[in-house]
């Protein structure tokens, strides 16, 4: 956050998950071009470094220009932060239900007779 518009007291942790979030998108949006949009260069280097676990499977110039294609809402062949944001939505969403699938597949290794007796109690109100 800029030192001019500081918050009257200590950041919380989503807060400060927001202010990253904003100083990432900034570092590639000032690459190239309008300081405050990014290109589809900028788009691949921000997947390629910031998102590398997440998209692994984003390995081609195809993968990057179908997701431009897909944010660009507004057809200018550039992503301002808004649009940008709906890729930081979809995979955190993503990631979101991956943990839960993870988490009870994990719970149903462990438990698998708990799980049984829960899931026929659930369905034989």
């Amino acid at each position: 956050m800029s030192k001019g518009c500081q918050t009257q007291g200590p950041l919380s942790e989503l807060e400060k998950s927001i202010d990253v979030i904003i100083d990432v998108f900034h570092q590639y949006s000032r690459r190239e071009g309008d300081k405050d949009t990014l290109t589809r260069k900028e788009l691949k280097l921000l997947i390629e470094k910031q998102l590398v676990n997440y998209l692994k499977h984003v390995k081609n110039q195809v993968s990057i220009d179908q997701i431009f294609k897909d944010l660009d809402t507004n057809k200018d062949e550039q992503l301002s932060f808004g649009e940008v944001m709906l890729l930081i939505i979809r995979v955190t969403v993503a990631t979101h239900e991956h943990l839960h699938f993870c988490e009870d597949k994990q719970h149903h290794q462990q438990h698998p007779q708990q799980h049984q007796q829960q899931h026929q109690h659930q369905h034989n109100h």
